[in-house]
């Protein structure tokens, strides 16, 4: 699925981070610098040769739980649209903090090729308070906009989020995910931004589920790329491909050229 997708079996999807959107407390008013800025990163991303590049509200925070504003889905439209024409890299959506049904909406209606959801299924406890999987919502209204082309990528334990049940195991959550909430791929990822998820997470996950494709979420870089993708078969990366390393600066074109030339070093992954 991620060749047919990327071209690759071993992607790098850069993250686009917008700038406040209407319907967030930051917006100023303002959508064309966070146009502008949008279409600069897609460009840095596809110079330096990332595989896709997926895009979110993240500078929305603090963020609503469950459905964003529709001044929001439609400025995410907007951005997506501006995007797709100075690159021709695949795109993906997330709607923060868990609005898995608008983006599904916005791919639908840009051709997005896939979406990411923090809570799938299951119900984890956030700074948004308790918030409920949505798998079965999720795949009716797929199937309704006749979209099924549009891939769901589901994340496992998401971080900036605890799991209900302390003793969770992770291992079986990825499996609900995959076999009872039908993902089409999942994510693992560290405890918050830019933090690494533990190697023991990402194998008990591959265990679980051998049979679909498993992302790295957060935290990779140059130096931890080949730990972290033994047992994975492509990242989702933000904060190290940031100027100067800083998660609110803009994409580097140079940090992306460095970072893909270190994760085509590493042997393909066979699963």
């Amino acid at each position: 699925m991620l060749e047919e997708i990327f071209g690759t079996s071993k992607p790098v999807i850069g993250v686009i981070h917008l700038l406040p959107l209407p319907g967030s407390p930051n917006w100023d008013g303002q959508m064309e610098p966070m146009l502008l800025r949008a279409e600069q990163e897609a460009s840095s991303l596809a110079s330096g040769g990332a595989h896709g590049i997926i895009i979110e509200n993240f500078f929305d925070s603090p963020f609503a739980k469950n459905h964003v504003d529709t001044a929001t889905a439609c400025a995410m439209t907007l951005a997506a649209k501006r995007v797709m024409s100075v690159c021709g890299l695949p795109i993906g959506i997330n709607v923060l903090r868990n609005d898995g049904l608008t983006a599904l909406a916005v791919a639908a209606s840009v051709g997005a090729k896939f979406i990411r959801v923090n809570v799938f299924t299951g119900a984890m406890l956030t700074d948004q308070g308790l918030i409920e999987g949505q798998a079965h919502e999720l795949l009716n209204y797929r199937q309704h906009l006749s979209s099924k082309n549009i891939k769901i990528f589901a994340d496992v334990m998401v971080k900036h989020a605890s799991p209900v049940t302390p003793l969770a195991d992770i291992g079986q959550m990825a499996s609900e995910a995959a076999y009872r909430g039908h993902a089409d791929a999942l994510i693992v990822s560290g405890v918050a931004t830019g933090s690494a998820p533990a190697i023991t997470s990402i194998t008990s996950v591959r265990e679980a589920v051998p049979d679909k494709p498993l992302l790295i979420g957060s935290g990779a870089n140059r130096e931890n790329a080949a730990a972290l993708l033994a047992n994975a078969d492509g990242v989702i990366v933000a904060s190290s491909l940031k100027r100067q390393g800083k998660i609110e600066n803009p994409i580097d074109v140079e940090r992306v050229r460095s970072f893909v030339n270190a994760m085509q070093r590493q042997p393909a992954q066979q699963s």
